[in-house]
């Protein structure tokens, strides 16, 4: 068996036995400063006004900390001001049909392993910005797409959503692998997937 080490790459402590069965990083010191390390967000996202703040529960909230919707532009923000603001527990980003689409794959890492039916659609997903979800057990997977209408999938294995609007998602900026920092192109992956 594999041992498991700190994702903090300048660290590569072992996680031993003292951290949980999920634990990614050795101590909040190399938690932050992996989070930190890793805040390169796509200048696609990053240059749109779509910007909410979230609960720990996943609640969206405006960079003051009022209510925020997935279909109200007025409670949305620049990603600077919502970044700088210290409401709720993180970042959302909003997507309202404009082409950007995130594609949601629940629960497809185990200690770090992609299964692999998340293996096959990451592989058709080249040129796209990919992180690991808030629950570091999924990956969504960033581009732009035609798709108008949100769906989701049960395949063998897992569960896939396909969301282009109407919604927000919780963005942790923790890039999984060598993805790059912009979006490609999803059409194909979603004809696949559908």
């Amino acid at each position: 068996m594999e041992t498991k080490r700190c994702d903090h790459k300048p660290c590569r402590e072992r996680l031993g036995a003292r951290h949980a069965h999920n634990a990614r990083f050795c101590s909040g010191r190399c938690r932050v400063a992996a989070h930190r390390a890793k805040q390169a967000l796509p200048a696609e996202l990053t240059a749109r006004d779509r910007w909410v703040r979230r609960t720990s529960a996943k609640v969206p909230v405006t960079a003051s900390g009022d209510a925020a919707s997935s279909t109200d532009p007025r409670t949305w923000s620049s990603y600077s001001k919502a970044n700088s603001s210290k409401t709720g527990a993180g970042l959302g980003f909003v997507l309202n049909g404009d082409g950007i689409t995130c594609i949601d794959l629940d629960h497809c890492l185990t200690g770090g392993r992609l299964a692999d039916w998340a293996r096959e659609i990451v592989a058709l997903a080249p040129g796209c910005w990919i992180e690991r979800s808030v629950s570091g057990d999924g990956l969504h997977i960033w581009g732009r797409s035609v798709m108008r209408t949100g769906r989701r999938i049960k395949i063998q294995g897992g569960t896939v959503e396909l969301y282009p609007s109407g919604r927000y998602i919780a963005v942790t900026g923790d890039t999984w692998g060598d993805t790059p920092r912009r979006l490609g192109e999803l059409d194909p992956l979603i004809d696949t997937l559908l």
